[in-house]
């Protein structure tokens, strides 16, 4: 009966396109709305049915997906096509990226594209640019603070700069991640300026209020996300004379979703970036997006239905762009961005493995796999058609989310363990070598995460400065042993900018004007492109990590069970020091790799009969992939180099 209710809604939607939509030849455009507008209609319904536009706002709806896909180049039409034969492409081993402000990377867009023979060389195929858009001169969350959603910042270029970026990566087989931030705006947008001059539309487009009534019942249940630089949820506008809602940063005003105007517009956005030629639109902050008096105002079901309509309404207009889902929650959570109750990804094909991110760097400090091993096993299975994100570094802050209960499990208790990674990483911990930085210190609590380069928080800053060649020696065999890691996990690996330099900390990078007070920035390097033609010299730090990364990168490649289809076997051993794992597809008894981990920086033994029958059930002598070299091997016993890491497989 409904579904007959909304083909009857379709028909009357039809009947009412503008006339230069609905002269157009969108025939594929029918075929994908039919096949998806009940989807769309009962999403549609449930958040915004009960008001009295509905239909009006229906009818937007539909005439903003059909104007998009009429702008929509033809090229882009041809990708749909081939993407959805092959709707399996993202998952595909063959993928490595890297993530790059281009100011740091190359000072604009024209500078990347100059520079995309480099990511060539290095094995790179998916770039994520991060924000882009216009945002404030002066503080601006990195660029996460949007002043003008469809403008190119002038300090990163035009819009036919990224025209001409996006034609180039698409002609050298590389893919686009652009970033969406689908929360909030920053304050000087237009919408928000609207709102301070008393518009009552745009005031809807924001959660504000005229008295603190409002704001301090929400404040009794939502956490403060940055309380050092930015306590409470609220911040008093004097000339709108309203408390705005701003969860993030004061200057960054949180959109009102329960406006469908406001979902609408988003998905316009969402689908002009997808039409610039974004093969994959990384959308941030989406656990915030519903907002509900007495909650966390995170992951509640209403956001997942918002993104569960974005992907519908983007597979009718671009249904080859795939969505990032920047939900950096707890593993119970985070899950849910692909989608509940489906095998397919239902709202975003890829989320960031941010639990993985924080085991590895809690295991660099520990030298212990326990907390690795629990942490993953409460890490739920992702759908099918779904993958991770695989990341050591990122522009972010390293957040210390492991659950209390999978570190007692672990063994230890859970706030001095989390204050003795703090101390570890900041340099206030014997033997380590960290030269980080604290990020958004709860006084109250204790509680801060983390800011720093991969290298410098692996000891490769201290080592040089030490002239220690022992130390520097280590620093990189750990920086290799992480991204050994995310290569064979199970996803996308997704490295982050200078750290197949081995960039150090920009400590002089706080100094300049909006960066003050935000240690973030020291990891945001600006890439000094004559230091790194010493990835060309042997014998160079950048030349042992460039050169190792490099072949790593293209060893993955070639390595078909490194897909992910769900295929990983976690094997716990005896030795504390190693993390193994088993990744092998049960159709194809013949390809099966064997991941080794050692994060002691002395040699350790596996035992072979620990391997449940693994080296058993295999053709040939052991070799290891990455090396092409036979491994250690005497009386039944793997030797895994300190800080080494072994891909093994039989030589058929």
């Amino acid at each position: 009966m409904y579904e007959q209710v909304s083909h009857t809604l379709l028909n009357d939607i039809l009947n009412q396109l503008k006339p230069e939509i609905y002269k157009q030849d969108i025939r594929h455009f029918y075929t994908r709305l039919g096949a998806n507008f009940y989807a769309i209609h009962s999403l549609f319904s449930k958040l915004y049915g009960n008001r009295p536009d509905f239909e009006q706002q229906a009818l937007r709806l539909v005439e903003t997906m059909a104007r998009n896909y009429i702008n929509r180049p033809d090229e882009l039409h041809e990708l749909d096509t081939k993407r959805e034969r092959d709707y399996n492409w993202f998952l595909s081993q063959q993928w490595v990226g890297m993530a790059l402000y281009s100011q740091g990377f190359a000072d604009n867009l024209q500078g990347v594209s100059k520079n995309i023979g480099y990511f060539q060389e290095l094995g790179v195929n998916l770039v994520h640019i991060m924000p882009i858009m216009r945002c404030p001169e002066g503080e601006s969350d990195g660029g996460y603070a949007v002043s003008d959603f469809r403008q190119i910042d002038s300090r990163a270029g035009t819009l036919d700069d990224l025209k001409q970026l996006s034609s180039e990566l698409r002609n050298r087989d590389i893919l686009l991640v652009l970033d969406v931030v689908v929360n909030h705006t920053s304050n000087e947008h237009e919408w928000a300026q609207c709102a301070r001059k008393g518009d009552k539309h745009y005031q809807d487009y924001f959660y504000t209020f005229s008295t603190r009534n409002v704001p301090d019942m929400f404040e009794q249940s939502m956490p403060e996300v940055f309380p050092d630089t930015s306590p409470g949820n609220f911040t008093w506008d004097e000339d709108m004379q309203r408390w705005v809602m701003t969860v993030f940063n004061d200057y960054q005003w949180d959109l009102n979703y329960s406006n469908p105007a406001v979902f609408i517009e988003m998905l316009d956005i969402l689908l002009y970036w997808a039409n610039l030629g974004a093969d994959i639109l990384r959308l941030d902050a989406v656990a915030f997006l519903w907002k509900k008096i007495g909650s966390t105002c995170q992951n509640e079901r209403e956001a997942h239905l918002i993104l569960q309509l974005m992907k519908d309404c983007c597979q009718v207009t671009a249904p080859g762009v795939v969505f990032i889902a920047e939900a950096i929650v707890a593993p119970v959570e985070v899950i849910k961005y692909f989608g509940e109750d489906a095998v397919i990804a239902k709202e975003c094909e890829i989320a960031y493995n941010a639990t993985f991110m924080a085991l590895l760097w809690d295991t660099v400090a520990t030298k212990n796999v326990k907390l690795l091993n629990q942490g993953l096993k409460s890490l739920p299975v992702k759908l099918e058609r779904a993958t991770w994100l695989n990341y050591i570094r990122c522009h972010d802050d390293i957040g210390l989310g492991f659950d209390d209960s999978d570190i007692a499990l672990a063994g230890y208790e859970p706030s001095r363990h989390r204050k003795f990674l703090i101390d570890y990483y900041t340099g206030h911990f014997d033997d380590s070598y960290a030269s980080g930085l604290p990020f958004g210190l709860n006084e109250k609590t204790g509680d801060a995460r983390i800011s720093g380069t991969l290298a410098s928080l692996v000891g490769l800053q201290y080592a040089l400065e030490a002239g220690d060649m022992s130390i520097i020696d280590d620093s990189i065999k750990i920086i290799l042993l992480l991204h050994s890691l995310i290569m064979s996990f199970g996803g996308i690996p997704l490295l982050y900018y200078g750290d197949e330099l081995g960039t150090i900390n920009d400590d002089n990078a706080l100094n300049e004007p909006g960066k003050a007070g935000d240690s973030r920035w020291i990891h945001r390097p600006t890439i000094d492109w004559s230091k790194a033609e010493q990835r060309n010299i042997p014998g160079t730090v950048e030349y042992k990590i460039f050169s190792a990364l490099k072949r790593m990168i293209a060893v993955r490649k070639e390595i078909e069970v490194f897909a992910d289809f769900n295929n990983r076997d976690l094997l716990e051993v005896e030795n504390p020091h190693l993390f193994v794992f088993d990744r092998a597809f049960s159709a194809m008894p013949g390809q099966r790799v064997l991941v080794v981990a050692n994060f002691d920086a002395r040699p350790h033994v596996l035992g072979l009969d620990e391997l449940n029958g693994w080296a058993e059930n295999q053709n040939g002598p052991l070799i290891d992939l990455y090396s092409g070299q036979s491994p250690d091997i005497f009386n039944r016993t793997l030797v895994v180099p300190g800080y080494g890491f072994y891909w093994l497989s039989h030589v058929i």
